[in-house]
């Protein structure tokens, strides 16, 4: 069942990345679920033991440590509810899993600390209400179940922008709830025969044997976007398959995202050169990540307080800046949130006990909680949402302090830095009186949209007339992998000419997605 419905997601992947509230091109809803399931498929092909409630938590474990984003973390405690309601069942039976529906939904909601309903929240519940006042007894088939619970599904993930404003202004459906609905479609469709069965414990995704030789399982993450004319999509995920692992392409038949680990990335960009144009390719060899991040760790011990900081950060110049800080980095933040698995790899790579995790994304707070019960050591999570942010509390971090004093230091410190965020909008939209059209240049000032111009340079010196004020110190100016040279040029002459009195510092930031990154300290 879960099987077939991994694969079902998959194929909606795309679609539930574009359900983002704002028009940017980092929506990752869809892919952090999917990973999240790989994860739980991937635990399952290891469990010996194939009764119902060993099935379900492998599965509940599997999700939980690969578990990435809000709607991963939800999602995960969504399949832990279900394996604590067939807890003991070597088989189940219609009304069991109207009873394990409910169990999904109360963990669900525990799991958040401000339960926000129109979301994957309302979803789950709504359905869980609905299996359990219409199938109390065990008559039904199972797939008479799972056509009610589908139907209200579809149903309540049509009403979260009633619930939701910020959704209906934005016109779209909240994407958690909608990547819950065609996981519980993947479900009936599976029942009814619909999708090609699937052989006891194998893996929804096809994963290539790689040689035998020393970090295999490491090799190069490799990721692009490919231009082309009718793209078949399934075919390209069997071909990269045979190449390598973690294969994710999600797109359309005129372009496509492609993200694989293989240890010969060079077949994997020849054969996809061979289908159109490839752009924004990235090669990183993760065993040399893999082993500078060891090094890092080891180096990262600061014996004067004893409390080091993890900090997930993308982008070259952004994780210099922060290394020379002396923190330890996880690469990630948009589109590629690190996993409860690779948080918790992090924490126990530390040679300390005590030490301190930045998130530096609203996205990844969500698994670093989740660290937090799960580590042997003593971690405390400051809840940086921006680079700035992160930047701003790793300078707060006293050598003559303790861990706690140190977290109430530096999540005080956030407060003091006001973060701004340029990108193009991907799609057209109305939010409140402000019109943006696709292609524009949109700007975000801490984390609410607030800018549409014609061009990147107007966007920032609109943003800057709203976040400088008289007794702002700093401005700095990050610059990402898209950013053009006679932009940022021209930004800095405005800064200087205009906003004399406030220093300004540069960065070559290299981050994804975002052309530019300010903040106002």
């Amino acid at each position: 069942m879960f099987g077939s419905a991994t694969i079902w997601l998959e194929r909606s992947v795309a679609e539930i990345n574009a359900l983002n509230v704002f028009p940017v091109p980092d929506g990752d809803t869809g892919t952090n679920m999917l990973l999240t399931m790989r994860a739980a498929m991937e635990q399952v092909s290891h469990c010996s033991d194939s009764s119902a409630s060993a099935t379900a938590q492998a599965m509940a474990w599997g999700a939980l440590m690969g578990a990435r984003g809000n709607s991963g973390v939800i999602l995960s405690q969504i399949l832990r509810g279900l394996a604590e309601g067939l807890e003991g069942k070597d088989f189940f039976a219609t009304c069991d899993l109207a009873t394990a529906l409910a169990r999904s939904s109360a963990a669900a909601y525990k799991a958040v600390s401000q339960p926000v309903e129109g979301t994957i929240l309302t979803v789950i519940r709504e359905v869980a209400t609905t299996a359990q006042i219409k199938f109390s007894s065990d008559t039904a088939e199972l797939a008479t179940l799972m056509e009610t619970v589908v139907n209200e599904a579809q149903a309540s993930v049509a009403r979260t922008p009633s619930l939701l404003p910020v959704l209906q202004q934005a016109g779209v459906v909240d994407a958690g709830g909608q990547g819950l609905y065609v996981l519980l479609e993947g479900i009936l469709r599976h029942l009814r025969g619909e999708l090609v069965e699937i052989a006891p414990g194998s893996l929804p995704v096809t994963v290539a044997t790689l040689p035998d030789v020393e970090e295999s399982f490491y090799g190069y993450c490799t990721e692009f976007l490919l231009q082309g004319i009718d793209l078949n999509l399934e075919e390209m995920r069997s071909r990269l398959s045979e190449l390598g692992e973690s294969v994710l392409v999600v797109g359309d038949d005129t372009i496509a995202r492609v993200h694989i680990h293989t240890l010969d990335p060079g077949a994997a960009l020849s054969y996809a050169t061979s289908l159109g144009v490839l752009r924004q390719v990235k090669v990183d060899n993760m065993q040399e990540q893999h082993r500078d991040f060891i090094a890092q760790a080891e180096r990262t011990s600061q014996p004067i307080t004893g409390i080091p900081v993890v900090a997930v950060v993308s982008g070259e110049g952004l994780s210099q800046a922060f290394s020379d800080l002396g923190a330890v980095i996880i690469p990630g933040g948009e589109t590629m949130n690190p996993s409860v698995q690779e948080l918790l790899h992090a924490v126990d790579s530390v040679p300390s006990q005590r030490l301190i995790i930045l998130p530096n994304n609203s996205d990844i707070l969500p698994a670093a909680a989740q660290v937090q019960g799960l580590a042997k050591k003593r971690v405390e999570v400051v809840p940086t949402k921006t680079i700035p942010q992160g930047l701003a509390a790793l300078l707060a971090l006293n050598p003559e302090s303790n861990l706690e004093e140190n977290a109430r230091a530096m999540t005080k410190a956030i407060a003091s830095v006001s973060t701004g965020e340029l990108t193009t909008a991907v799609r057209s939209m109305k939010w409140g009186k402000l019109e943006v059209k696709k292609g524009q240049a949109i700007a975000f000032l801490d984390s609410e949209l607030v800018i549409a111009a014609d061009t990147m340079p107007q966007a920032l010196y609109r943003l800057l007339s709203l976040m400088v004020r008289e007794n702002s110190e700093l401005i700095t100016l990050y610059y990402g992998a898209e950013a053009h040279g006679s932009d940022v040029q021209d930004m800095l002459y405005f800064i200087r000419q205009n906003y004399p009195e406030q220093g300004l510092e540069t960065v070559a930031g290299g981050q994804p997605y975002y052309n530019y990154i300010v903040s106002v300290e």
